[in-house]
């Protein structure tokens, strides 16, 4: 008898989801969203914003969508499950404007409507065919199937790019592609050295020499794709007990250097190979500068609370392949008892985006690590309270429009930090972010137990040989680089 009082409560269920709902009752309030899109904005080429209600004891949900410009969507099921080639004509069509959004549930036989709400759909598209990102369990060794992966941001497919499969036992890091151009790609591999892609072809690097203390890593691309900007730096963890903080990571030294990747020559200032530690480095959006953070050596992991960063720049000449030898200190760390951190430019020139946390040089493991943002016409600086949580945000990058960017955030949780994506427009005023979509948003996250982190947008899908860099890395045949 009780299973069939359960299989008619199905077929019930599966009727009510049908049709469409029939009076209602109407409760004066926003409905309860998972992920939380209510508000915000995006681009019109971004994948389907599906949802499930918070509620997870509600039987259904049955979706009106409106656009300002015309056009309309309806879904009704589990979970609001949009079609991709309808929701991608809709936000089309309403570029500039916005989607209204009715949302009905269906809870213990009973429909109820909430109040709409809007999704607005940016004047600005975002131009990219997809991010890349390391997926990482929130664990502290080797393992669990570590990789870089790829993402195409108009559907939900990911796809792997080099994953611990590949190259067992191996841990790779600091991916980073010329502006989203793939075609100019370069990753770190511990113990294995450094790829250089360009044009499809690999080339691997020992970057140690005998004049600097270790392999390149933390890199950043020069405009023109000759250059490679890299830290030199030594990292390691340390753990709490008894606290609400898990781990402090700290590096003992850090220097800055380029990598030429024409003649696999690095290029060294003793500006930026100091005993103080120099990290983090980006070059400007006519790379001019190159700016990077620096902090005064302390005994780490004992003094942890001395690490502050400050933000700096020196100038780089690249057609002589050569530092100026002046550096400016845009943001001073112990003068403001703050660390600066991660700076990214603008590729339009007009902003710098970094992290500021109360001390520290490796933010997203700083509970407090925020995301500011300089205004480079007036000088200016503001921290972006619409973004910020107490929960770290870190590892922020720009699309090539300077119109969008992609950051991580562990606000869901404080565990696991999570993509998160919002718009900038001329006059720096931030859109309120939202989680990266996926199919059935839910399930993924409940049960996706890695960490993104190092995000960042390409324009064209990542064309890379995995068997190749299988080859290379345990031929253990590197090329080594000279300094110039």
């Amino acid at each position: 008898m009780r299973k069939v009082l359960c299989l008619c409560a199905i077929l019930l269920c599966l009727i009510a989801c049908t049709s469409r709902p029939e009076h209602p009752t109407k409760a004066d309030r926003r409905p309860a969203i998972y992920p939380d899109y209510i508000g915000v904005t995006i681009p019109a080429d971004i994948a389907p914003l599906n949802f499930n209600a918070a509620d997870e004891t509600v039987d259904c949900m049955d979706v009106e969508v409106r656009g300002s410009k015309g056009g309309e969507l309806h879904v009704q099921g589990e979970w609001a499950d949009f079609d991709i080639d309808d929701w991608h004509k809709l936000t089309e069509q309403n570029q500039g404007g916005k989607i209204t959004m009715t949302v009905c549930v269906l809870k213990e036989g009973q429909w109820r409507q909430y109040n709409d709400f809007d999704i607005f759909v940016g004047q600005e598209r975002l131009d990219e065919w997809g991010l890349t990102y390391r997926r990482i369990k929130p664990g502290y060794e080797v393992g669990g199937d570590i990789g870089i992966y790829q993402r195409d941001l108009r559907s939900f497919e990911e796809y792997g790019i080099l994953t611990e499969t590949a190259v067992p036992g191996r841990c790779m890091n600091c991916h980073t592609a010329n502006r989203t151009n793939p075609n100019r790609i370069t990753m770190q591999i511990r113990g294995a050295g450094t790829m250089v892609q360009k044009d499809g072809r690999q080339l691997w690097l020992e970057t140690k020499t005998d004049s600097t203390k270790a392999a390149g890593s933390y890199s950043y691309w020069h405009p023109d794709g000759d250059y490679c900007a890299m830290a030199v730096n030594s990292v390691h963890q340390a753990f709490f007990v008894g606290t609400g903080q898990r781990i402090e990571v700290y590096h003992q030294f850090s220097n800055v250097e380029v990598l030429d990747t024409r003649t696999n020559e690095l290029i060294l200032s003793p500006l930026l190979q100091t005993d103080d530690l120099e990290i983090f480095p980006a070059f400007s959006h006519d790379g001019r500068w190159l700016y990077y953070s620096t902090s005064k050596p302390c005994r780490v992991p004992a003094e942890y609370e001395k690490v502050k960063c400050s933000l700096c720049r020196i100038g780089f000449d690249a057609s002589k392949g050569a530092f100026t030898e002046v550096v400016d200190t845009l943001l001073n760390g112990p003068a403001t008892d703050k660390s600066y951190t991660l700076v990214r430019p603008s590729y339009d020139g007009r902003w710098l985006m970094y992290c500021v946390s109360s001390r520290g040089n490796f933010p997203v493991s700083q509970n407090d690590a925020d995301l500011w943002l300089l205004d480079l016409r007036t000088g200016k600086t503001r921290e972006l309270k619409e973004l910020n949580s107490q929960w770290s945000e870190s590892f922020h990058n720009w699309a090539e429009n300077s119109r969008w960017f992609v950051y991580t955030s562990k606000r869901e949780d404080g565990m696991y930090a999570q993509l998160f994506l919002a718009s900038i427009d001329e006059q720096g005023k931030v859109s309120k972010p939202f989680l990266l979509p996926q199919r059935n948003p839910r399930k993924f996250y409940r049960e996706m137990m890695d960490s993104s982190n190092v995000p960042d947008f390409t324009k064209t899908r990542v064309d890379f040989d995995a068997h190749e860099a299988y080859r290379q890395v345990f031929d253990n045949q590197r090329v080594q680089v000279k300094i110039r």
